[in-house]
């Protein structure tokens, strides 16, 4: 450990760069995608949905064989080979959008193996922190963290709505692939701690151990189940959103950014006051606030059927951000308190496919919902699928936690 005081060792800081470039390159990407789908190939929710699902499968696939190299392997190499897979796909998909080659079927494969790369990276950063600071600096590291990803959640999108808007798709694809060799530069800076060779094992015993963990535990597994529920109704909603403000809302693609971004700002305010809000109460009923504000957020975007407004839009985006931030936060640092870190990578990557490999169903099911259905039946869906994440976290023991020394005294045994 390279720092017991209130500063962050310098390691920590150049991994938070690199996380932003990263989360930017990611974000901006995501971004511009159904835009582009939308305005140039006229696609409708179904493709939509299509191309979310697809860019979300290695999550589903591909989390558990990276986090068992995680636990085996540098984890610094592990992310630098990740992101630059990333910078391969935005190059294949620069040179197809030149060459005016763009389709749905190929925004969807490009997505798939830009996704890879953000998989490798996701399982790979929460499991190298607690090596670099120290346990009671947990939680300010993981809010740094994601400062940086709520500013790319809230620059993403705007950016990338105003560089279609003004310059053309291409020009936000090749940000996105600057971005992401800044990320790679920042990265191969990180001073990564030796740590005791793991033991040669048969990766299923690996696997088996860190999946028992998880499921024995009264505090890891509600917050497993509320994380698959909240991303299956994000991801309905992300289908159908884009067309839904497009042809709805009568958005165009700066206002679709706009409000997309708005999920950035609230990100960026949530964690800026994290720390306060954690401090103002119990551990466990901080927790609770990031499902309970997905529900009214939920509840506003609905209301945009009857009250059509890109203000109340944006506003439903900024709840989605700051309360679900807090979340991030606080049981991020529960799960690092809690985990042995000899199997951080595997139970981060069981959080990670249980949690975001349910995106795909969830974009499959926003996409069918969106073509078969009317747009108040797809936001009906949307509140309906946050109400039960916010039952099941508020039905677990998680609520009842004081503090992380109560966590890691025994309480989840």
């Amino acid at each position: 450990m390279t720092a017991t005081t209130n500063t962050l060792p310098p390691a920590f800081h150049k991994l938070a760069f690199s996380n932003l470039m990263a989360q930017s390159a990611e974000q901006l990407t995501l971004a511009a995608v159904p835009i582009v789908a939308v305005l140039m190939l006229k696609a409708g929710p179904g493709e939509i949905g299509v191309i979310a699902a697809v860019q979300s499968l290695p999550f589903l696939l591909l989390s558990i064989p990276l986090g068992l190299l995680a636990d085996r392997m540098s984890r610094k190499k592990l992310m630098l080979t990740s992101e630059l897979l990333r910078v391969c796909a935005l190059m294949v998909l620069i040179g197809a959008m030149v060459l005016d080659q763009i389709s749905v079927p190929l925004l969807a494969c490009v997505g798939f193996l830009a996704a890879v790369g953000t998989v490798g990276f996701s399982v790979s950063a929460p499991s190298l922190v607690p090596a670099l600071v120290a346990s009671q600096h947990l939680a300010q590291a993981n809010g740094r963290l994601e400062l940086a990803r709520s500013m790319a959640f809230a620059g993403g999108p705007a950016l990338a709505g105003a560089l279609i808007a003004w310059m053309g798709a291409s020009t936000s694809f090749v940000l996105s692939l600057m971005l992401s060799l800044a990320a790679v530069g920042f990265l191969r800076q990180v001073q990564e701690p030796l740590r005791q060779a793991a033991p040669d094992r048969h990766p299923w015993l690996e696997l088996k151990d860190g999946a028992q963990f998880v499921w024995s535990s009264q505090l890891l597994r509600p917050i497993l189940f509320t994380s698959v529920a909240w991303n299956i109704s994000w991801f309905i909603l992300q289908a159908i959103y884009v067309p839904y403000a497009i042809r709805t809302l009568g958005m165009g693609s700066s206002e679709v950014g706009l409000t997309m971004a708005c999920y950035g700002v609230g990100m960026i305010a949530g964690s800026l006051m994290a720390s306060r809000v954690v401090s103002l109460m119990p551990f466990g009923k901080a927790i609770l606030l990031g499902p309970f504000f997905s529900v009214v957020a939920a509840c506003v975007m609905a209301t945009t059927h009857w009250l059509p407004s890109v203000a109340l839009a944006g506003f439903a985006y900024f709840l989605f951000g700051f309360g679900p931030i807090i979340w991030t936060i606080t049981s991020t640092t529960l799960r690092q308190s809690v985990t042995p870190n000899v199997m951080m990578g595997r139970v981060t990557a069981i959080n990670i496919v249980a949690g975001t490999g349910a995106r795909p169903l969830g974009a499959l099911l926003g996409g069918f919902v969106g073509e078969m259905g009317s747009d108040l039946t797809s936001l009906c869906m949307v509140v309906a699928g946050f109400t039960l994440q916010a039952i099941v976290i508020t039905l677990s023991r998680v609520r009842s936690l004081k503090s992380l020394s109560e966590a890691r005294e025994g309480l989840a045994d």
